[in-house]
């Protein structure tokens, strides 16, 4: 092995144990010293100017070399091989490869869920049952199309299922205070919790609904009961229980019910159900113009009215229709943007 060889790795290893500040002060001073061996050397083109100073350090230790600048005195030549290229090469490279290290231990803390997020009014996804909560992922994809951000917040030692269509954090516990923080729990404009354990999902929901009092709370429950209990402690809580025995009671008295329900639910194919809220700034009207109004304008069934005191399904055409009142109504594809001002036309 030549002596230039073991110089450089004598000099990287030398320069790889330095910290960022000492690396910072010993580019500096590596920079100093060099303006002075090439002003005594006679260099006068290399340091009369500090910009052709530190273009003609960069392109040395980088190894690039136009030969647009260069020394032209015997001791210049001497300074610049022995002192100026050495050093530059040392510092070049650990200084590459801190800030490629510095990137790659980013990109893999955001892999990883290690990373901080920077969210706000998204939805936040707590739990992890492999497909199911991708497909539910998937159809929150769809439905949401840029509206707002999903993350993904899990317990268990995984990298993000779907890197740069979500985000991901892991944590302890869905309790601890840290690591639920950097899922943006407090900013969060809809929270969903499914978990395999129950008690999980409770615990959970205790604490998203202390800490976010005012977002939207969905928790799945296999027990009725405890749906119940976080009902009486969280009033705002929707619960949403496990419906698979009754869906194969029904399936059974009306044969395809099943199919029905999963096309109503399904975001990728066929007619979907979907809520809007009647505008602030309409006149109290019934659901019998409504009804018409979203079947000629826009193809789609009105099913269902909640004016805060619950769900009314199948409400009958004389039910009188506040401002702000929710309607549910089945689609093919999710309304933008409805005809209200055509409530009052003669075709409608």
């Amino acid at each position: 092995m030549s002596m230039w060889l073991l110089l450089r790795r004598w000099m990287l290893t030398q320069f790889g144990q330095l910290s960022g500040r000492n690396l910072l002060l010993s580019s500096v001073i590596y920079a100093a010293i060099s303006w002075l061996l090439l002003r005594l050397a006679g260099e006068q083109a290399l340091t009369h100017s500090l910009t052709d100073f530190i273009y003609y350090l960069f392109v040395t230790a980088s190894t690039v070399g136009y030969g647009d600048m260069s020394p032209t005195t015997d001791l210049g030549k001497w300074a610049v091989a022995l002192f100026v290229i050495p050093g530059g090469l040392g510092l070049f490279a650990i200084g590459v490869s801190r800030i490629a290290s510095l990137l790659i231990h980013y990109w893999k803390g955001g892999l990883m869920g290690k990373r901080s997020l920077k969210v706000n009014k998204h939805i936040l996804v707590l739990g992890w049952n492999e497909q199911r909560t991708l497909s539910l992922i998937n159809m929150l994809l769809h439905e949401e199309q840029g509206r707002r951000d999903i993350v993904l917040c899990v317990r268990p030692e995984m990298e993000n299922p779907l890197p740069g269509k979500i985000e991901f954090v892991r944590v302890v516990s869905f309790t601890d205070h840290a690591g639920m923080a950097r899922a943006g729990v407090a900013d969060a404009d809809c929270i969903i919790i499914d978990n395999p354990e129950d008690d999980v999902t409770l615990s959970a929901s205790l604490y998203c609904a202390n800490q976010n009092p005012t977002a939207h709370l969905l928790a799945y429950f296999n027990d009725e009961a405890l749906s119940d209990l976080l009902k009486q402690h969280c009033p705002n809580a929707e619960c949403i229980p496990s419906v698979s025995v009754e869906m194969l009671a029904k399936a059974a008295v009306d044969p395809g019910s099943s199919e029905l329900h999963h096309e109503l639910l399904s975001t990728n194919k066929g007619m979907t159900q979907y809520s809007v809220n009647f505008p602030s700034d309409k006149a109290e009207t019934t659901i019998a113009p409504l009804f018409s109004l979203f079947k000629k304008q826009h193809d789609a069934i009105l099913i269902a009215i909640d004016s805060g005191d619950g769900v009314e399904l199948n409400p009958p055409l004389n039910k009188a229709v506040t401002a702000d009142a929710k309607l549910f109504y089945i689609a093919d594809e999710r309304v933008d943007s409805f005809h209200w001002h055509k409530l009052g036309e003669h075709d409608v």
